[in-house]
């Protein structure tokens, strides 16, 4: 292990990070990721100018990351606990119930306005004339991409690297969120931003869609999410984002993808799954889908402590 520490520590202090966030939730205020957001964007403004974009993007980038990723790792020298406390800091399963429920208690009440706006909070498309279909289907791909994003390569790096891995993994991918843009602005200096990205997420997007397909509650249900995956995620414009998606909806048996609207402009995106189009019951449904994976990646990790501690014992 990167971090020093031994698979049953990693399992003890996987279980409370996750633990906490479930119990504590994210801080409502001060959190640690929005001030790194507001440091990026300070960082961001200051050298994405003149020439040498991309020199000067990998530049922003080593000077958001790897300060703060060197000082979670010395913070760690004070003891186990921050390691959970870190992972507890950077996850955000119950950020994303927190998030996506109300959008289907709203759909359910038929409450449409109050619904476009929850779902204009975690997606960039346009939603002011969405109607339920495009609001379920958004908050669906939405929950099952972050379930990897904010979930899943959050557990797979603190498992390789303990607390500073989720950090590390965290400020990459929210990095890649702000600066990862095919546009103008951005296509030169967010350009290592988006590789480095690609990089850490290649393992966990496909060990998440992997759980996607084993945990589809049927077997139909496992081949369909199998199928998508192979078929569907080589068309998405996402290397990771892909699998991820493709397998989550065909275990869901949904149709996803397709016509969204972004700025204005309709943009006509490859199709993820099968089956029936969202409704607001599939939002609920795909939470517990990211859910039931949370556990089954804590159950993978304490298997794998009482494995090894049998081992040592034999």
């Amino acid at each position: 292990m990167l971090s020093g520490l031994s698979w049953p520590a990693v399992a003890a202090l996987m279980m409370a990070g996750v633990l906490l966030d479930l119990l504590v939730g994210e801080a409502r205020r001060f959190h640690p990721l929005v001030g790194f957001g507001n440091l990026a964007s300070f960082i961001q403004r200051k050298l994405n100018r003149g020439r040498g974009r991309l020199l000067r993007g990998a530049l922003a980038w080593a000077l958001a990351v790897l300060p703060l990723t060197a000082l979670t790792a010395w913070l760690c020298g004070v003891g186990w606990a921050v390691h959970a406390l870190l992972l507890y800091l950077c996850i955000g399963l119950r950020s994303l119930r927190e998030h996506n429920l109300p959008i289907a208690a709203a759909l359910t009440a038929g409450d449409l306005p109050r619904a476009r706006f929850l779902t204009s909070m975690i997606v960039s498309r346009d939603t002011a004339n969405a109607g339920e279909a495009d609001l379920a289907k958004a908050s669906a791909e939405s929950l099952l991409e972050n379930g990897n994003d904010a979930v899943f390569g959050t557990l797979f790096w603190f498992a390789v690297a303990g607390g500073p891995g989720a950090v590390l993994f965290r400020l990459v991918n929210t990095l890649d969120a702000m600066w990862g843009y095919r546009n103008q602005r951005f296509l030169y200096f967010g350009r290592v931003a988006a590789r480095v990205d690609d990089v850490m997420n290649y393992l966990p997007a496909r060990l998440t869609a992997l759980s996607y397909v084993l945990l589809a509650p049927t077997m139909t249900g496992k081949r369909r999410a199998w199928q998508c995956w192979r078929t569907q995620a080589p068309t998405w414009g996402s290397p990771n984002a892909g699998p991820v998606m493709s397998s989550g909806a065909g275990a869901l048996s949904l149709a996803l993808g397709g016509a969204a609207i972004y700025d204005g402009a309709v943009e006509q995106r490859p199709p993820l799954g099968s089956g029936a189009p969202a409704q607001a019951a599939d939002i609920g449904r795909a939470w517990r889908l990211v859910l039931h994976t949370a556990v089954l990646w804590l159950a993978c990790a304490v298997i794998a402590a009482l494995l090894v501690t049998g081992a040592q014992h034999a």
